[in-house]
């Protein structure tokens, strides 16, 4: 049980930051299903039980460059709250579930990009990696000494507290407005209750 149960989020498998924020997602109770690719399952050089990253949750293998494979994945989505997806810019307009199609379906769902430099704009399609975001930032000169220069800090820091973590978070307040405001009536003193507004 958590802030999140009962909210139901389709991941969409991908690496570093996405795989972060859904398995936060599911330690705060959200029920996270994730979309691995068919392609890729019996190829994983990981053993997934030991991969912390995919902890709470479950998954199936979707081959979502087929017809049936898209479809089936959009109905995974019309009974979702939330969609996280980390694929370069246009690769879920090629596979036909870009949000203009969901929300068509979902009209609730909040979709949730990751990316490394946005959707658009001059590096769009440009790889991005945490060494990338925290050096353009300045986030890497302060990590190291003088003598010796900055240390990598593994995705740490770009990836995980910046994109995941963000990501994560931005999730919450949407799904929040869509629920019926409840308030803890037992928590909220006899006097106060009695006074008139």
């Amino acid at each position: 049980m958590g802030p999140l149960t009962g909210v139901k989020v389709v991941e969409f498998a991908g690496i570093g930051p996405g795989p972060f924020c859904c398995m936060l997602l599911a330690d705060m109770g959200a029920d996270v299903l994730r979309i691995d690719r068919a392609a890729n399952v019996d190829n994983d050089p990981y053993e997934p039980r030991f991969n912390t990253l995919l902890r709470g949750r479950k998954n199936v293998a979707i081959d979502l460059k087929s017809a049936n494979g898209a479809k089936t994945a959009l109905k995974l989505c019309d009974r979702a709250d939330i969609l996280i997806e980390g694929f370069r810019p246009g690769v879920m307009e090629r596979l036909g579930l870009w949000p203009d199609v969901v929300f068509a379906r979902n009209k609730k769902i909040v979709y949730g990009r990751m990316t490394g430099w946005g959707q658009d704009g001059p590096i769009a399609h440009t790889p991005g990696h945490d060494i990338n975001y925290i050096a353009l930032t300045g986030a890497l000169y302060a990590i190291g000494t003088e003598a010796n220069g900055p240390v990598p800090p593994l995705n740490l820091i770009g990836d995980f507290g910046g994109g995941a973590l963000y990501m994560a978070m931005g999730r919450w307040p949407p799904i929040s407005r869509r629920k019926e405001p409840v308030q803890d009536r037992s928590s909220i003193p006899r006097w106060w209750r009695a006074q008139p507004r």
